[in-house]
């Protein structure tokens, strides 16, 4: 970084400081071991699990230039105008590699004792303050919960923050786990301010303020671990991604208007591992807020949305935003389509929060909403509307082998709307995200209350305690890493019974659930790894009858699954039946959203396609509705690896 490279910085520093009061703080980051390139640097030569090289090892010059340079750029941030630094020294990089003993094998003075493996932090936050003005604000990222073997034990956390307070830090933010542990920590499943605990035990330890983060996506959530005095402050990044005007909504006491952040990574996290432009799930603008725009309309139009799921909540909110005229119908008495059957899975009750925030912005925008009502293609073409949007979804796919409408045979759709029980032992057909869905759901035990598609508030928030006993982590924060031995069975909290026996099946080879997200995939194979879910691979389906589901292997050897019950969660087929009779009366008809892509459901695509379109409704033509494209980072080799990334 130049001056004339600070200098560009201005145009962000500048605009905070138009305002009354803000501070703005650039982070200061060295990935170390989880460095993208082969020119990687760590404290030992070690490769990390999540990483594609294996580092060189610092010598104590290199070591040295680090400390000078971490000044330098912290003289530059002041130069561009910051109020102050933050100091990564969590989450599994270069700094956090030289504070454990997991990843530090030096016996020079930068290893061996916690003096020694402390001693590259403290001489940082000491150049920086050397290098800055006095009143420039240093804030240490300190690991407080490592998450993994050889990770810092309680006291040595503790000696390490009252080092940095002493070294001139003015603030210490809290750090949680890092990349390669198998913990997760910011996903949907982690409960709402799940580890605010771990902030309050260094309360009283040091005098400068902490910071409190992670899953803290609600102005409700971070008042909470303020008024119980967890931390002095708290720290949000995806929910300003969900919603840019998160703080003035909250100021003017309208919490319901936010779009809350789910915490579902799919377009920030997974984007960022991908090499790809971070956005947003449910907010399609960001990171594109200078190319996707909501004006409004010279040209008012009268439009038909057929469809209440993501994406005709997300064209009939913009679209009416804009000034058009929009009537939105559905046959459900509800709205939310795929997604009231998404937010009974267990982890996944922030889906609720998007229906809360769609049914606000109907309301807001003006929408003429009509439930319960099942519309056909003359209602349309006599309605007086100018274009029509189909946003009916998806069917889901039959089987097509014999057997198939054998009593034992049940669509995802049929156990999540509980149309039918389901059986003590059940064969899942297809291992992609709705396979792994169902699993965790009919995982669960018969006597435990279960959400339905009727609920509009989760019947219980996931519980801390919980969480912590189910992933084996100590809630007291004593054990080095901060992990607990994982008891005799490999379950823990409430998996120690499985209630079913439950197969998830794939025709394909691999790894099961080879297409979810790259930060939360492996999340939901742990989590059906502890319900004791059997996953086969390499199967072909051969009928169903009374003696259960009968496959074939790739070595052409028979095989009978002896169940109650075939769920089938074999993808969908697009629903789309209206198009053709609306064509043929002269309708502009625009499918999005599940109607138009039948593929893996995707609310990302579903919901992004729908925001364009509305963007752009007026000279949009039908035929050029395209999928989400998001432009890629960098090209060639390094894409290929960065593929196979580890996530939180």
């Amino acid at each position: 970084m130049t001056p004339a490279d600070a200098a560009r910085h201005r145009v962000v520093t500048d605009a905070v400081h138009q305002h009354d009061g803000p501070k703005i703080a650039m982070q200061i980051l060295h990935g170390g071991r989880y460095s993208y390139h082969p020119f990687a640097i760590a404290p030992s030569k070690k490769k990390a699990p999540i990483g594609w090289f294996t580092p060189r090892e610092m010598s104590g010059k290199v070591v040295e230039q680090t400390i000078h340079d971490y000044g330098r750029a912290a003289a530059l941030a002041e130069e561009a105008g910051y109020d102050g630094v933050e100091i990564m020294g969590s989450e599994g990089y270069l700094i956090n590699q030289f504070i454990a003993q997991r990843t530090n094998f030096r016996t020079d003075e930068w290893g061996g004792s916690a003096e020694g493996r402390f001693r590259l932090p403290i001489r940082i936050i000491e150049e920086v303050r050397r290098s800055t003005h006095k009143d420039f604000m240093i804030i240490f990222r300190l690991s407080m919960l490592d998450l993994v073997e050889g990770g810092s034990d309680w006291d040595e956390i503790v000696a390490l923050g009252q080092a940095v307070e002493a070294a001139g830090a003015s603030i210490i933010n809290t750090g949680i786990g890092w990349h390669e542990a198998r913990i997760p920590t910011i996903a949907t499943s982690v409960p709402r301010g799940g580890f605010s605990w771990v902030t309050h035990k260094l309360k009283g330890a040091v005098s400068i303020p902490l910071v409190a983060t992670n899953r803290i996506n609600t102005p409700e959530v971070a008042e909470s671990i303020l008024e119980q005095g967890h931390a002095d402050m708290v720290s949000m990044a995806r929910p300003f991604l969900a919603d840019p005007f998160f703080l003035t909504k909250a100021a003017e006491g309208k919490p319901e208007h936010i779009n809350t952040c789910i915490a579902c990574n799919q377009a920030c996290l997974d984007h960022t591992f991908m090499l790809k432009r971070a956005s947003c799930l449910v907010n399609p603008r960001a990171g594109y807020e200078s190319e996707l725009n909501f004006h409004p309309t010279d040209t008012p139009q009268k439009i038909a949305v057929v469809g209440a799921g993501p994406a005709g909540l997300a064209f009939s909110t913009v679209a009416a935003r804009r000034g058009h005229s929009v009537t939105l119908f559905d046959a459900s008495d509800r709205i939310g389509g795929q997604f009231n059957l998404a937010k009974q899975i267990p982890g996944k009750e922030e889906f609720y929060e998007t229906l809360r925030y769609f049914r606000s912005e109907l309301q807001i925008s003006g929408v003429d909403v009509r439930l319960g009502t099942k519309v056909g293609a003359d209602d349309l073409l006599s309605g007086g509307f100018d274009k029509v949007i189909l946003a009916t979804g998806v069917k889901p796919r039959t089987l097509n082998i014999p057997g198939e409408d054998h009593p034992k045979v049940l669509s995802y759709v049929d156990v999540l709307n509980r149309s039918q029980q389901v059986g003590e032992s059940v064969a899942i057909i297809g291992a992609g995200g709705i396979g792994f869905d169902v699993a965790e759901f009919v995982g669960h035990r018969a006597d435990e209350k279960m959400p339905t598609a009727d609920d509009t508030t989760p019947i219980a928030w996931p519980q801390v305690g919980d969480f912590l006993k189910d992933w084996h982590v100590d809630p007291s924060n004593t054990v080095r890493g901060g992990l607990l031995p994982a008891p005799a069975g490999g379950h823990g909290g409430e998996s120690d019974s499985p209630k079913r026996q439950i197969y998830l099946l794939q025709r394909k080879g691999g790894k099961h659930g080879a297409g979810l997200g790259r930060t939360t995939g492996w999340i939901h194979r742990a989590a059906l790894k502890k319900l004791d879910v059997e996953m086969v691979g390499n199967v072909s389906y051969e009928k169903v009858d009374d003696a259960g589901l009968h496959l074939k292997t790739k070595k052409g050897e028979t095989r009978v699954l002896d169940v109650d019950h075939v769920i089938v969660c074999a993808g969908q087929v697009s629903n789309a039946s209206l198009e053709k009779p609306l064509q043929a009366g002269g309708m502009p008809v625009y499918k999005i959203g599940g109607s138009h892509l039948a593929a893996e459901l995707d609310a990302k695509r579903a919901i992004d396609q729908a925001s364009r379109l509305a963007a752009e409704i007026e000279t949009a033509r039908s035929e050029m509705v395209g999928d989400y494209v998001a432009p890629i980072g960098f090209n060639g080799w390094l894409f290929q690896k960065v593929q196979g990334v580890a996530g939180k």
